[in-house]
């Protein structure tokens, strides 16, 4: 039995056994995946960020402020292993169960390339910004820890970056090392956030543990402005074309029934707040 599939083994039946699934988050900022995955239940067990002040962030709002959890890493400089010792995470392919993070979107997003024009002088500067090639280092990782499920978010021009589909090349090779995959584009304002944000969301397991991923259904509805389709379009341009058949692990988002209750706006999450503050205060 190899060291991943063993490793693998002792994860499932660490779960199994009630433990906490122990997250990685990867180019984590000062830790909004995270926080999300800690409010689920998960432990934040380390991260990686580049940006000193992002990193020390992180630190402080999951670990204490822990020296090893606020240093900032460069992922293309820092193995799996050394990563590993520094946290005192144990042995590499046992320290993680789950690797989660969205890569830098700058070289993706279809907003930035214009000013990647102006600093390369080349039309197609965004093409050859080393941070598109970041998610190889993801994927260098996901070999490394061999995490039970990984998840990957990111802006929605991931899936046409100039002809290439990003997303179905890092679920390709998920696939490989023996994950179930699906990415799709999911909207926050369909899942009561305060905000009308597209994302890709490319969620893998491994197959010991999953036989198919599926998606959330919608909590709320909205009529999206005409932009964020046009966005969408541009995005699934690419699927949409005689090669849409190589697409195999995009499925389409669950859709939003206008039964639903509204989304929720900035100023819906104020009231609440206030509503909550003067319920706490009148307890006093």
């Amino acid at each position: 039995m190899s060291r991943n599939n063993r490793a693998i083994r002792q994860k499932i039946a660490r779960l199994l056994a009630g433990g906490k699934p122990r997250v990685l988050d990867l180019f984590a900022g000062c830790g909004g995946i995270s926080l999300g995955f800690s409010a689920a239940g998960f432990t934040i067990a380390g991260a990686v960020e580049f940006d000193p002040d992002a990193a020390a962030s992180h630190g402080r709002n999951f670990h204490g402020g822990d020296a090893a959890h606020s240093q900032a890493r460069d992922i293309t400089q820092t193995s799996p292993d050394r990563l590993a010792a520094e946290l005192q995470a144990g042995p590499t392919a046992d320290a993680f169960d789950v690797l989660v993070g969205g890569p830098p979107c700058q070289a993706f997003a279809r907003v930035g390339r214009p000013k990647l024009r102006e600093v390369d002088n080349h039309a197609e500067a965004f093409k050859h910004d080393p941070r598109a090639q970041l998610y190889i280092d993801y994927l260098r990782y996901v070999e490394a820890f061999a995490p039970l499920a990984v998840v990957v978010e990111n802006v929605p021009d991931v899936l046409n970056h100039g002809g290439q589909n990003i997303a179905e090349e890092i679920a390709e090779v998920l696939e490989g090392k023996g994950y179930v995959c699906r990415y799709t584009l999911l909207n926050a304002a369909f899942y009561g956030v305060p905000q009308m944000r597209e994302r890709m969301i490319l969620i893998a397991y491994r197959r010991e543990i999953a036989d198919t991923v599926t998606f959330p259904e919608p909590t709320h509805f909205i009529d999206l402005p005409p932009g964020y389709e046009g966005t969408r379009s541009v995005a699934l341009k690419f699927l949409d074309s005689e090669i849409a058949d190589d697409a195999h692990c995009y499925v389409h988002a669950p859709k939003a029934a206008r039964s639903l209750p509204p989304a929720i706006t900035a100023e819906d999450r104020k009231s609440t707040r206030l509503n909550s503050s003067h319920t706490d205060i009148s307890r006093m």
